[in-house]
């Protein structure tokens, strides 16, 4: 990545911003801390390089796609190695949540985006001698946010879109993953620049609270920010000064229903997934689960069996599946889930794994926990937890797990499971998020046909299918004439006849009943006479 030498440094901001191995607390080095001055060269660096590209064909575009979808196969271990060192997660992890993701993104936008963007045809109404159509025209520059939970992901799926569109990109990484940024500048560099672009077209930029709101800030045509919802207010209010709008993704309390007709080996499998992949550091992370009264005890007796065999460790010694669960990225995260746990405890829970820091690990590290006789009395089942922390809570019926399911600020994700597939509609219709899976967990994201979002406090806007690429472009509607009878005709100034002339119309069009439209009709003409 090109450092930022040849731009001031803001006199309050440090040179430099130091990153660590979460997993071992080894120093991995400095990166720069971008100042207010560099990120707006940064962005007008990106405007000129647009220039060119938003005058590409989809053809060349997908060109490019491809070849970074090529890079990224060829290189996928490698990537994977680096995700894991900057972030904590084991390389199965890195694999299942940073590779798979990105291609079928690349994969979905080269095999559908011109299809999504084309320009769409629209009926005109009652003004049928018009033609009326949309065209989805590219914004200019893009800014993007990033969390730290998935360096690589949440860098690349943001940008591949707006490029697709015809936009240049300027994305601003988390300052608790920045160590990767350079590694993927590298790659967007190489295939850019093999393609005969700009390398301009994307930019990574690191730095701390004042370089994201330098970016906010810095005439961008739209920000995409994924993080808390604390900050995603902060995004806001910086953005209402220039109105620049923004797609806000602000993580999940997602609850998992567990119905006393569920297959149980499913779910036990399904929840351990939705729990603990990615060390529990996900938006859609599965983090209240409901389980029936009548199976509750045998699953609480399997996930308990299951989650104290997980393996633990840094990934820096993984072979490729020598752990199941790796680091927490984040130091304050490990305070976060000690306070909701002790909270929970305190009111009456209990732990049957885990509910401890692992002292036996040198690193950022939460053991694999399983907390039961959970209740909406702790600040647990409210606040996102984002660590590997099973909480369960017992219910009676449908109608207590969907009252409970929806008791809670969030709402981007959630699953039912059921050997009923009428009873599985009935429940999904009923919970309150932006998507819902039937009898599995977090797949809705994996299908990139389909919108990415919440309602409530887990966001606004929406990623991923022709909604999301649609939100990397300027809406344009264009109107054309398909028959000139407005020739010759002129309602100004107005005349007597107009008033009448309008009334008529609207009784013809939208009036009930034969005798009402023929008076109508008689009345237009009138009018059209004495408008002569």
């Amino acid at each position: 990545m090109e450092t930022t030498t040849a731009a001031p440094i803001s006199p309050s901001l440090p040179p430099t911003l130091e990153c660590r191995n979460p997993a071992t607390l080894e120093r991995l080095g400095d990166v720069p801390i971008f100042s207010p001055e560099a990120v707006r060269e940064r962005v007008k660096r990106a405007r000129r390089a647009q220039q060119h590209w938003g005058r590409t064909t989809f053809a060349e575009r997908r060109g490019v796609l491809q070849s970074l979808l090529d890079y990224i196969v060829r290189n996928q271990e490698e990537i994977c190695r680096i995700c894991s060192r900057d972030s904590g997660k084991t390389i199965v992890d890195a694999m299942m949540g940073e590779i798979f993701p990105v291609c079928e993104k690349l994969r979905y936008t080269i095999a559908h985006g011109e299809k999504d963007l084309a320009t769409d045809k629209r009926p005109s109404g009652v003004l049928m001698h018009k033609a009326v159509r949309v065209e989805y025209h590219p914004l200019g520059v893009v800014g993007v946010l990033c969390p730290w939970n998935f360096p690589f992901h949440n860098v690349f799926c943001p940008v591949i879109p707006a490029l697709m569109a015809g936009n240049a990109v300027v994305v601003k990484v988390s300052e608790w993953t920045s160590w990767s940024a350079a590694d993927f500048q590298a790659m967007f560099d190489e295939v850019l620049v093999a393609c005969g672009y700009d390398k301009d077209l994307v930019q990574i930029i690191t730095g701390g609270a004042e370089t994201g709101q330098a970016l906010v800030q810095s005439g961008v045509e739209k920000i995409f920010f994924t993080g808390s919802p604390g900050n995603g207010k902060k995004v806001m209010v910086a953005a209402a000064e220039t109105l620049t709008p923004v797609v806000l993704e602000l993580g999940g309390k997602d609850p998992m229903i567990i119905c006393d007709d569920a297959d149980l080996d499913q779910a036990v499998g399904t929840a351990m997934l939705g729990v603990f992949t990615a060390c529990g550091q996900m938006c859609v992370a599965a983090e209240r689960l409901y389980v029936f009264d009548a199976v509750y005890d045998e699953f609480v007796r399997r996930v308990g069996q299951e989650a104290r065999k997980l393996r633990q460790g840094p990934p820096t010694e993984d072979r490729g599946g020598d752990f199941d669960v790796g680091a927490m990225t984040m130091p304050r995260q490990l305070e976060i889930i000690e306070r909701q746990v002790a909270d929970a405890v305190h009111k009456g829970a209990r732990t049957i794994a885990g509910g401890k820091r692992n002292a036996a690990l040198a690193g950022q590290f939460w053991e694999p926990t399983v907390l039961i006789d959970v209740d909406h009395s702790m600040s647990i089942v409210h606040e996102e937890t984002f660590g590997p922390v099973m909480t369960i809570v017992r219910v009676r019926d449908e109608d207590e797990a969907i009252r409970l399911a929806n008791d809670c600020a969030y709402g981007l994700g959630s699953s039912v499971f059921t050997k009923d597939a009428r009873r599985g509609e009935r429940i999904a219709a009923r919970i309150s998020a932006g998507m819902t899976v039937i009898n599995d967990y977090g797949l809705a994201y994996m299908m990139q046909s389909a919108p990415f979002g919440g309602v409530r406090i887990s966001g606004f806007g929406r990623i991923n299918g022709r909604e999301g690429l649609r939100a990397c472009c300027n809406e344009k509607t264009v109107v054309t004439d398909k028959l000139p009878i407005h020739q010759g005709m002129s309602f100004y100034p107005i005349k007597k006849a107009t008033f009448p002339l309008l009334q008529n119309v609207i009784s013809m069009i939208y009036g009930r009943g034969i005798s009402t439209r023929i008076n109508a009709v008689a009345g237009i003409a009138r009018s059209l006479w004495r408008m002569r």
